[in-house]
C-alpha cells in the first residue's frame, strides 16, 4: 500500500464519519440554539434545561436517519474489505 492509498482511505473514513454524524449533530445544535435564545429572552438561566430536548431530538434523529447512517457505514465497510486484495502485493 502506498502513502497515497493510505491517505485516500483516511480521507474516505473521515468524510464518512462526518456525513454519518451530521444529521444528529446539526439537529442537536439547532435545538440547543433555539433553547438558548428562549432562555436569553425569558431570562431563565437553568443549565439543565437544554439536556432533555437535545437527548430527545438526538434519539429521534438516530431513529429517523438510522437506516441512512447504517447504509453509509455498510457501504464504506464493504468497499474497504473488497479493496484489501488490491492492496496486498
Amino acid at each position: 500500500m502506498s502513502y497515497g492509498e493510505a491517505i485516500s482511505f483516511g480521507q474516505q473514513a473521515i468524510l464518512t464519519a462526518f456525513v454519518v454524524a451530521a444529521p444528529v449533530l446539526i439537529l442537536s445544535m439547532i435545538v440547543g440554539l433555539t433553547i438558548s435564545i428562549v432562555q436569553a429572552v425569558t431570562q431563565i438561566q437553568e443549565p439543565t434545561l437544554t439536556f432533555i430536548p437535545k437527548i430527545l431530538v438526538s434519539a429521534l434523529a438516530i431513529l429517523f436517519f438510522g437506516p441512512f447512517m447504517l447504509g453509509l457505514l455498510t457501504d464504506f465497510t464493504a468497499r474497504m474489505i473488497t479493496s484489501i486484495p488490491t492492496l496486498v502485493r
